[in-house]
């Protein structure tokens, strides 16, 4: 998480949303980060969790993130969860929850569907508090 948080900082740098993501594949090993690069972009789906998993289907050469964990500061939205599903990660770890719009649990939990294909673990809550200050702080500070 902390190497997410990392991620996360670039993200505020560059004036988005504190959002990072890393993709580890089952050994552990770092296969790709992302963070948001919304506003950089001007691509609504730059989100930090579609983008480390497009790097690491990249870096892997297939679409199929089997045994794969995606840890990301906060909860994913719908787009990211469905991405998720749909890459075939094995489990996501989110630090700071989502209520307005998190779909890994708080408002939805798309990822847990039981009637979808694939369901990834969930861990939520690691470095829960500062994720979720991160976040604070950038939006106190606009």
């Amino acid at each position: 998480m902390r190497l997410a948080l990392d991620e996360a900082e670039r993200a505020a740098l560059a004036g988005d949303v504190p959002v990072g993501a890393v993709l580890l594949d089952p050994a552990g090993t770092v296969l790709a980060t992302g963070h948001n690069e919304r506003e950089l972009t001007g691509d609504p789906t730059a989100h930090a969790e579609v983008l480390a998993l497009r790097r690491a289907a990249a870096a892997l050469g297939e679409w199929r993130l089997t045994g794969c964990t995606l840890v990301v500061t906060l909860e994913p939205c719908v787009m990211c969860a469905g991405a998720l599903v749909q890459s075939r990660v094995a489990r996501v770890v989110f630090g700071a929850g989502d209520e307005k719009a998190g779909a890994a649990g708080s408002l939805w939990d798309l990822v847990r569907d039981r009637r979808l294909n694939h369901r990834p673990e969930v861990i939520r809550g690691v470095l829960g508090e500062e994720c979720a200050a991160r976040l604070s702080a950038f939006f106190r500070d606009r």
